[in-house]
């Protein structure tokens, strides 16, 4: 069963942004990229646990703070020559309100 949770507002997150919600047990990463659209995935860097919040966002990419893994926000895939993933969540905006949901 899939469940859509209201996690933030567009207005919460300035482009290039990001912001951490807990949903349940998860620690959710969303970011506002230079184009406007929303993405979240999980704010653990499957590498040593970096907060993905922390990195810097390049294109569609955003790079761990620790050791600058770099992870595709619209994936979840470690680039490579590293390897491995995080958790993806759907995204919706709603244009009316901003508000801002995710899919669980």
């Amino acid at each position: 069963m899939i469940t859509k949770i209201q996690v933030a507002r567009l207005d919460d997150i300035d482009r290039l942004g990001s912001r951490t919600v807990r949903v349940e047990d998860k620690e959710v990463a969303i970011f506002r990229l230079s184009d406007g659209s929303i993405h979240a995935i999980e704010n653990r860097c499957p590498h040593k646990g970096g907060k993905l919040s922390e990195g810097m966002v390049c294109g569609s990419a955003v790079h761990c703070p620790l050791h600058d893994w770099k992870i595709n926000l619209h994936s979840g895939c470690v680039q490579e020559p590293d390897h491995g993933e995080v958790t993806v969540y759907e995204t919706e905006v709603d244009e009316a309100t901003g508000a801002i949901y995710i899919s669980l």
